[in-house]
């Protein structure tokens, strides 16, 4: 099968969600330390006429990593190859992506950490020296042929930083972590998608939708697409705030942007599990979750606000879960 590469070119259901993304840095909002060094590697590699180094962006989903990808290649002005870590299943796969980029062309793997071993050993040459080696023939007959690479840009991503093996990741000449955004950022990103939409909103519904989302812009853009379809049908376009909170309590999001899923997290902990110690396999099977999505999905932003904690000997609800879930906590667990 052949992997799945998209490049700069928009496909047509995606035209809404690529238009929220920023082109360049300075329209980028947010994560203020990773783009003034992203803009310093970016101009002098310009300066010297040399490809980027390769970059890793890591941290939690929805903060940006394959839009800030998406900029380097507009700053640079190069062309981008996007495909994923699950999509590479083969070092022949992997070979195909590589002869094909154009000098200080971009190759965006999102997922990195999900590339078979394989495949990646193919990665370590190609990063270093751009070379690859590609075995052809079978058995007796085979033989290895060195295929030289232009010079071009890995810019990996990865929810899971830890889970990259050591050789793979010192290969990065650049790496950085993305935060979580604070509700003023995201109430800029909310303004700013309330201009591309043009639509009629007030400030505090915006602030509303910030204040809920996590601390993730993608949640926000997400929250205020939905909102919008709630003030289209029920008041003439208008997001107001008594609009937006209607419509994110039908979507069951409270006010601190935690929604039922993430409720039966915290009650599974609570409830089925005395407050925890719990092991992930064995809460993942009490609320019918895969334990990756725990791990992926709920727990980065249950950590972030300090609702739950990670031991050794499992997850623990702390008091400010129970607070928040109005439940009667043990006191010998804090």
């Amino acid at each position: 099968m052949e992997a799945k590469i998209l490049t700069n070119e928009i496909l047509e259901e995606d035209i809404e969600i690529l238009s929220l993304r920023p082109k360049l840095l300075k329209e980028y909002i947010g994560q203020k330390k990773v783009k003034e060094m992203m803009d310093i590697f970016i101009r002098a590699a310009k300066n010297r006429n040399e490809a980027l180094d390769h970059v890793l962006l890591y941290g939690p989903a929805g903060l940006g990593k394959t839009t800030l990808a998406n900029i380097i290649a507009n700053e640079i002005g190069v062309n981008i190859k996007v495909t994923s870590g699950p999509s590479i299943e083969r070092s022949g796969d992997l070979a195909v992506i590589l002869t094909s980029l154009e000098p200080g062309d971009i190759l965006f793997i999102d997922e990195i950490h999900r590339l078979p071993r394989i495949v990646e050993e193919i990665l370590y040459p190609a990063m270093e020296d751009f070379v690859i080696d590609i075995i052809v023939g079978r058995d007796t007959t085979s033989k290895s042929i060195r295929v030289d690479l232009p010079p071009f840009t890995l810019v990996g991503a990865t929810t899971r930083f830890g889970d990259l093996s050591s050789p793979l990741r010192d290969r990065f000449g650049v790496v950085h972590k993305l935060e979580y955004y604070n509700t003023d950022e995201l109430t800029q990103i909310c303004k700013r998608t309330a201009r591309i939409f043009e639509c009629e909103t007030h400030e505090d519904a915006l602030f509303e939708i910030a204040r809920r989302s996590r601390g993730t812009p993608r949640i926000t853009n997400r929250l205020f697409r939905r909102v919008r379809d709630f003030a289209d049908v029920l008041n003439d376009g208008i997001i107001s705030i008594e609009i937006c909170k209607l419509a994110l309590g039908k979507l069951h999001i409270d006010e601190i942007g935690l929604d039922s899923k993430d409720y039966a997290y915290l009650l599974g902990i609570i409830e089925k599990f005395d407050g925890g110690p719990v092991g992930v396999e064995s809460l993942a099977a009490s609320i019918g979750e895969e334990p990756t999505t725990i791990e992926d999905v709920y727990e980065p932003y249950l950590l972030q606000i300090g609702f739950i904690k990670r031991t050794q000997r499992g997850r623990v609800a702390t008091e400010k879960a129970y607070k928040h879930l109005n439940k009667t906590h043990n006191l010998r667990l804090f």
